[in-house]
């Protein structure tokens, strides 16, 4: 576990566990424009995932969390299903600080590659892999993944596939 201060109070990263699963519920819908997952699917994520998933917590409350595996076909690739990150933990580099405590865990140790998808229009998302990438030296390319007629029905606006990597950990 690792903890960095802010202002007053110090923000804990620490694994999941299947008890933040309600929480991680509420905390996605307190970060729009994330898409809310149903609270079973959060307590997978929060279990099964949790070697690839990270919690932050600040005074007791779950401030941020990304969920992540890496798919079976691509032993060398974690997936980042989802970042939040609540208003009390924002302008910290939390983001940026829970995807290094991922990539540095031992789950990834044969991680070279970073993927995850992003809507055009989710600025936030791209400013923090833009500046994963050149934290870590190394590039970053993306496509047109899940189209919004194709894949969505219309109902969702297209997801483009961004990949981070070759790297090396980070320090």
């Amino acid at each position: 576990m690792t903890s960095e201060g802010s202002n007053t109070t110090a923000i804990a990263l620490r694994k999941p566990t299947k008890d933040d699963g309600y929480r991680l519920h509420q905390l996605v819908a307190e970060c729009p424009p994330l898409d809310p997952n149903s609270i079973y699917c959060n307590l997978l994520q929060c279990s099964h995932f949790a070697e690839t998933g990270v919690a932050a917590e600040k005074e007791g409350d779950l401030v941020g969390f990304i969920s992540g595996y890496i798919p079976p076909q691509q032993p060398e690739t974690v997936f980042v299903w989802q970042v939040a990150v609540h208003e009390k933990g924002r302008g910290q580099g939390l983001a940026k600080r829970m995807l290094k405590e991922i990539v540095g865990r031992e789950a990834c140790k044969n991680v070279t590659h970073l993927e995850t998808t992003i809507t055009e229009d989710n600025e936030a998302s791209w400013a923090l892999f833009r500046s994963f990438a050149r934290d870590l030296g190394a590039e970053l390319t993306y496509h047109e993944h899940f189209e919004k007629e194709t894949h969505f029905g219309g109902k969702h606006d297209s997801e483009f596939l961004l990949r981070i990597g070759p790297f090396t950990k980070p320090v």
